[in-house]
């Protein structure tokens, strides 16, 4: 490893030779534990609006989000020549296989465009849906990312979640069984959870066949139904000043099998969706820069103790 830890972002650069910048999709999608195929409400933490960029509105053509996300990233990433569309908000495999197909063609059409990630849920594909993402994979990069949020029923329950852990695992051998790349995502500090019990989630991870991993400290986003939950019951939340999470995720990454790329570690929402900033303004880059120093630190690394 070039770091003390697989980056996600070394993936990338080590498989197709440069870097590729996601852009955010909004295509419209919902979810089941929405509309109330499930439930109603959603996720209980959730609120799409605090995680995705402001160019990226279901009002505008996928082809305009793409071109506005272009010239939004270029900024940052001048050398940048690909992209990957990133259908993020919501659930975007609930849909049929032929809004799916039209959908995704829209931005693959696109010339600076070379793949797809799509953020979706676990119960919400089936054989069909993962036939036509194998078929797609053969030309273009696809790679699925599936919410989970946590390793156990009582959680997932707890949250509103809608599916179970069994279904999660199920759905992902699926997955891997076409060969499609794919990775998983994991909150930290959900209500119930003690710092042990995030711990020995490592080892249900390292179970999964998924080639990456991105993990989110639990943010009490306004409105939301854990806002309540929150300040009634402040008992059930396992919380983190930004020290504490620093070396409780080298902790966690001790755990973790080495192969895995780790895409993210912490989350950013910007101020104006929270009640509190406690760990301060503090961007995502100089967290990374936290981490690598804490590892050098306690000279350990991801896997350290598998």
């Amino acid at each position: 490893m070039e770091k003390r830890y697989n980056s996600y972002v070394g993936y990338f650069k080590n498989k197709y030779g440069n870097r590729l910048q996601k852009i955010v999709i909004d295509a419209g999608f919902t979810c089941p534990n929405r509309d109330g195929t499930i439930s109603y409400g959603g996720c209980t933490y959730c609120d799409n609006a605090a995680f995705h960029p402001s160019y990226s509105t279901p009002d505008k053509s996928i082809e305009l989000q793409i071109e506005e996300g272009i010239q939004f990233h270029k900024n940052r990433y001048r050398n940048t020549t690909q992209f990957l569309a990133y259908f993020q908000p919501y659930s975007n495999t609930y849909a049929s296989i032929e809004v799916l197909k039209e959908l995704y063609q829209k931005a693959l059409s696109h010339p600076m465009v070379c793949g797809i990630v799509i953020g979706t849920r676990p119960d919400c594909v089936d054989d069909e849906k993962l036939d036509y993402l194998y078929e797609l994979s053969r030309k273009h990069i696809v790679i699925v990312e599936y919410g989970i949020e946590s390793c156990y029923n009582r959680t997932l329950e707890k949250i509103n979640r809608g599916h179970t852990w069994e279904q999660a695992v199920e759905t992902i051998n699926k997955t891997a069984e076409r060969g499609i790349t794919q990775g998983a995502h994991f909150i930290f500090g959900l209500p119930g959870e003690s710092r042990n019990d995030m711990i020995l989630m490592a080892e249900k991870i390292n179970g999964l066949r998924i080639d990456s991993v991105k993990f989110h400290q639990l943010q009490i986003i306004k409105g939301t139904r854990i806002e309540k939950d929150f300040f009634e019951r402040p008992q059930e939340f396992c919380t983190f000043l930004l020290d504490e999470y620093i070396d409780f995720f080298v902790d966690f990454l001790e755990h973790l099998r080495p192969d895995l790329y780790i895409e993210r570690f912490a989350g950013e929402v910007p101020p104006r969706f929270v009640n509190s900033t406690p760990w301060g303004l503090i961007r995502n880059v100089e967290l990374l820069r936290m981490l690598e120093k804490r590892l050098e630190q306690r000279d350990t690394w991801q896997g350290k103790l598998i």
